[in-house]
């Protein structure tokens, strides 16, 4: 018997808030949309996700990315589904044009984000977020998840659900409660920037709801600016604004640990680096390569080693 290596069938992308943060437009509001997918190319990246820059036309957006060669990867839409009185037939109808938008350039996922009394936005301290106060809160909110995760499938798009600071579901514990609640027709977003944040384990909660992940957002964390937001009462884009996220590779995060369990779990999706800084601190080409650069030595890594021991043939 040899041993062989087998591949990682991961692609690596990023999200264009490197460059351009869309909540906080004072943070590269000004840089061009060009200027992001020219540079993105050039590091290496094989696609993008959506930014409000972006055309919001099927064939218009193709044409943009095509330019560059670069694919769509997804992109954030603003969910609502937490109201009591938000219907899974008012969400589709809602979410329409960003479903056609995607599955017409190609892309598999769409982000689910819950805006719903969310506080990402607002003036208002972390710890304020919404929160579910009873069992029925949770299993309503988690049966209109499943429906309308339902129906994008159904159009070759699969909802994955993006655990936020400062919304609804954000601990570790939330994303127990909704991943036990909801069927599999609800993908996970698994970003280890907010579950770190958040107060859990990256490579922990991973493991525990690997089985449900369906799009990864890369983010690294600086834990002495988490530690201050909250001992601090900042908002969240306090927090950006001081530096708690980073790209991967400049933080606490065990990126070695998170990509070895995709990597044995037979993961095969999008690696997206969405690292939200201010350009001028943390200039974009610079921290995107090294972004890049970072995840690209360890899926190399972990190809060369075969995971654990390599594949027995």
């Amino acid at each position: 018997m040899k041993t062989i290596s087998k591949p990682f069938q991961v692609k690596i992308g990023i999200n264009p808030i490197s460059w351009m943060n869309d909540d906080l437009p004072s943070l590269g509001g000004e840089t061009p949309l060009e200027t992001a997918l020219s540079e993105g190319a050039e590091i290496g990246y094989r696609g993008f996700e959506l930014g409000n820059k972006f055309p919001k036309e099927p064939a218009a957006l193709r044409a943009v990315l095509g330019k560059y060669n670069l694919e769509c990867i997804s992109g954030w839409y603003s969910g609502r589904l937490a109201h009591a009185g938000r219907t899974v037939e008012q969400e589709i109808e809602a979410v329409g044009p960003h479903l056609r938008l995607l599955a017409e350039n190609g892309a598999t996922v769409m982000v689910y984000g819950e805006v719903a009394d969310a506080i990402q936005g607002e003036a208002q301290p972390l710890y304020k977020r919404p929160r579910f106060t009873s069992a029925a809160q949770w299993q309503a909110y988690a049966d209109k998840m499943t429906a309308f995760a339902g129906y994008t499938l159904q159009h070759g798009v699969r909802l994955s659900y993006h655990h936020h600071m400062g919304a609804y579901v954000e601990s570790p514990a939330d994303v127990d409660q909704l991943m036990a609640l909801t069927g599999p027709e609800l993908g996970l977003l698994f970003d280890s920037g907010h579950m770190t944040f958040g107060g859990g384990d990256a490579v922990a909660v991973l493991r525990k709801h690997i089985g449900r992940v369906s799009h990864v957002h890369c983010k690294d964390v600086r834990p002495a600016v988490t530690k201050l937001a909250r001992n601090g009462n900042w908002t969240f884009l306090q927090s950006v604004m001081n530096g708690a996220f980073s790209v991967p590779g400049d933080g606490c995060i065990d990126f070695a640990g998170v990509l070895q369990l995709l990597y044995q779990h037979d993961y095969q999706g999008w690696l997206v680096v969405e690292a939200e800084q201010d350009p001028a601190v943390a200039p974009s080409y610079q921290y995107a390569q090294m972004g890049f650069e970072h995840l690209q030595t360890l899926v190399r890594e972990i190809e060369l080693a075969g995971g654990q021991g390599g594949v027995a043939a």
